[in-house]
């Protein structure tokens, strides 16, 4: 069978590593990629968004699944095109519709769809450049420090910002309804504090049935300690030490299977994986937002603990029978995952520059994934802010963590920066 990863990043190589193992893929295609290479893939220089040049690439090489890694398509409805094409008929998709993709696509959109089903979540409010003084009314009278303002729209991981003041949260609000994250922030919400520690929970679902994989948890700010910017994720754990059998029965009980029920109540179509993002409070699961498609850069971590193929319960989602499916298997090593970055990322940075010390054999418990590279004829070089994902196991995650630093001193690329704390919280629990 031949398989088309839609992506590019760190997410796609590692879900291309995963289904690679498989017996039943004997073709990937990834389009765009990267400056990786794995056994059985091959790069694509299709974006995306090329929706048209996608299904024919589809067509001419005979591809039957069709896995779409970032949530832009997604939202922009690139599953319901493809369903529309009766040539493509036969096509196994790992994917919500453009209607099931607004969990992500639009934050008001979900926190209303979870008060609608009962899921636990944060209190909020929205608003537009129309009713800002209405907004900053709401942050003076209803909210306490720190404050959550959230773009509605899609912001690449960057659109939530923290205030600590109520100065700091009104001039945020001007900014965002300004135009500060385009039309992601043409509405603002705003979330009252949940205090806890977070995590991420993933299942794959066919909008009946769902089966759960590993858990998670990832590291946003750019700085060590958790501290400076947000970016689209600076290092990951799996599993979370505290997510045990009594929190995620919680987590299933008043989180998942609402959702899932709750969609297919609403009549959206909805087959493919669902990134819970989760806090837990005081022992209790919130839901502060949802993803319509795996975390990035979490599935680098969780693809190395699924024990078994993954490709079974994916082909699965088409029929809607992956109730019959045997649940998958973890392995009970800890998977850490460690991000490299450009020098000035999240904000401007420069890109080009070679990368070396990538040569090696990879090992289960050891991979490098591209996040932001791409392949020229004097070797790979810097493309993106977020560059390399470098990701092991070992039987703790201390041990998970050395084998990653150890790893990374050998690569280098002009300005490379990551944090050397990831996973030292979870350490303390």
């Amino acid at each position: 069978m031949k398989a088309l990863i839609i992506g590019s990043g760190g997410r796609e190589q590692a879900l291309a590593w995963k289904i690679g193992l498989s017996d039943m893929i004997t073709h990937i295609y990834m389009a765009p990629g990267n400056g990786g290479s794995l056994p059985k893939c091959l790069n694509v220089p299709i974006g995306v968004t090329q929706f048209e040049s996608i299904a024919q690439l589809i067509k001419e090489k005979e591809i039957e699944l069709v896995i779409v890694g970032p949530e832009v398509p997604l939202v922009e409805g690139i599953v319901d095109f493809l369903q529309a094409d009766p040539q493509l008929s036969h096509l196994h998709i790992v994917g919500p519709t453009k209607a099931g993709a607004e969990l992500e696509g639009s934050k008001e959109f979900a926190k209303a769809f979870m008060l609608r089903h009962g899921i636990p979540t944060a209190k909020y409010r929205s608003f537009t450049s129309e009713t800002l003084e209405e907004g900053l009314s709401y942050l003076r009278e209803e909210e306490r420090p720190p404050y959550v303002l959230k773009a509605d729209g899609l912001a690449a991981g960057k659109g939530v910002v923290i205030p600590e003041t109520l100065e700091e949260a009104e001039a945020e609000m001007k900014e965002m309804l300004g135009g500060k994250f385009g039309a992601a922030g043409a509405t603002v919400v705003v979330e009252s504090h949940l205090s806890g520690i977070e995590c991420s929970v993933f299942v794959l679902t066919d909008g009946r049935d769902y089966m759960l994989l590993p858990t998670a948890k990832d590291y946003k700010r750019i700085g060590e300690g958790d501290t400076g910017l947000n970016t689209g994720g600076m290092g990951a754990v799996s599993p979370v030490p505290f997510v045990d059998d009594a929190f995620i029965q919680k987590v299933e009980e008043r989180i998942i299977r609402p959702t899932i029920q709750g969609l297919h109540s609403e009549g959206i179509d909805y087959r493919g994986f669902i990134f819970f993002g989760l806090m837990n409070v005081a022992g209790d699961p919130y839901v502060i937002e949802y993803n319509c498609r795996m975390g990035d850069p979490e599935t680098e971590a969780v693809m190395l603990r699924i024990k078994g193929d993954l490709v079974g319960s994916m082909l699965a989602l088409k029929e809607q029978v992956l109730g019959q499916m045997e649940p998958l298997l973890e392995f009970d090593q800890v998977a850490t995952t460690v991000v490299t970055v450009s020098k000035g990322y999240p904000e401007a940075y420069e890109k080009g520059y070679p990368i070396t010390g990538l040569e090696g054999e990879a090992t289960h418990d050891l991979q490098i994934f591209h996040m932001g590279t791409a392949s020229q004829e004097e070797g790979v070089v810097t493309s993106g802010g977020r560059v390399l994902a470098i990701s092991s196991m070992g039987d703790t995650i201390q041990e998970a963590l050395d084998k990653a630093y150890h790893r990374l001193q050998g690569v280098h690329y002009e300005g490379i920066t990551y944090r050397h704390d990831i996973g030292q919280d979870l350490l303390k629990l």
